[in-house]
């Protein structure tokens, strides 16, 4: 049996600030944003802050954090795998690691025909 394709994948970078903020703030959890303040980045904010509801999907986790995004942006990336990268310089969003002068950042790329037809199941939100 084949290992299903992840959808959405982090960076090692990345989760060192991850590790950064989880020892500050306790459990964590990402949201990517449909284009308010930062444009379309994703957020990252203490676990349950972000209210979610039936108009979110669970894409998977990174690094031990639930990874959410709206139905409607979905649409948009269904195509695609995600992987959550960070960069330097100051967000204009709520998301956690913004004060450090950092900022999480998206990297898409389109999936292969294989591993398009052995994709993670998506989740609902009250399922996870």
């Amino acid at each position: 049996m084949k290992d299903l394709t992840k959808r959405v994948l982090v960076t090692d970078h990345a989760i060192e600030v991850i590790d950064q903020l989880r020892e500050r703030y306790g459990e964590l959890m990402f949201h990517q944003s449909g284009g308010c303040c930062d444009g379309s980045s994703p957020m990252c904010f203490p676990k349950g802050e972000l209210m979610l509801n039936d108009n979110d999907v669970h894409l998977g986790t990174i690094h031990g954090c639930n990874f959410y995004m709206s139905k409607d942006q979905f649409e948009y990336w269904k195509h695609t795998q995600l992987t959550v990268d960070i960069t330097t310089g100051r967000g204009s969003s709520f998301s956690l690691e913004i004060p450090m002068g950092l900022r999480f950042v998206i990297k898409s790329r389109l999936y292969t025909d294989d591993e398009r037809e052995n994709l993670e199941p998506l989740v609902p939100v009250e399922d996870v």
